[in-house]
């Protein structure tokens, strides 16, 4: 076996340590990437978290019955009137569709009003937990 001179020696051991430090070493940049519609879809998802709590607040039922009938008429809703929420909510064995989010019986019933003329069967309510 032969043995190395120094200087060939110290070349090797520099270059192995120039090949370990380039391959280990990292870039302070980095650049991370969102799709856009993860902005909108987290959007849509603390809204419809805001929507299902129950709390202090009075909302109006336009329809009480089967789940079909529940989306139809939330779709319906929603296309005539765009200023106001609404929500479907299951309580067994029925499907209800809940609008707004009224801090006031007063301002609930002023919508009620309107909405009667479309849903005559609505009614104010106050969730209770």
């Amino acid at each position: 076996m032969r043995i190395l001179s120094p200087k060939s020696t110290l070349l090797t051991a520099s270059f192995i340590a120039f090949l370990t430090v380039s391959a280990h070493s990292q870039e302070k940049n980095i650049k991370v990437t969102q799709d856009p519609k993860f902005e909108q879809l987290l959007a849509e998802k603390r809204k419809i978290n805001s929507s299902l709590t129950v709390n202090e607040r009075y909302k109006i039922q336009v329809y009480n019955g089967d789940s079909e009938t529940a989306k139809k008429t939330l779709t319906e809703f929603k296309r005539e009137f765009k200023n106001l929420d609404g929500t479907i909510v299951f309580n067994t064995p029925t499907y209800k569709v809940w609008i707004g989010n009224f801090k006031t019986k007063i301002e609930a019933e002023r919508n009620l009003n309107d909405l009667r003329k479309k849903y005559p069967n609505a009614l104010v309510i106050k969730p209770t937990k």
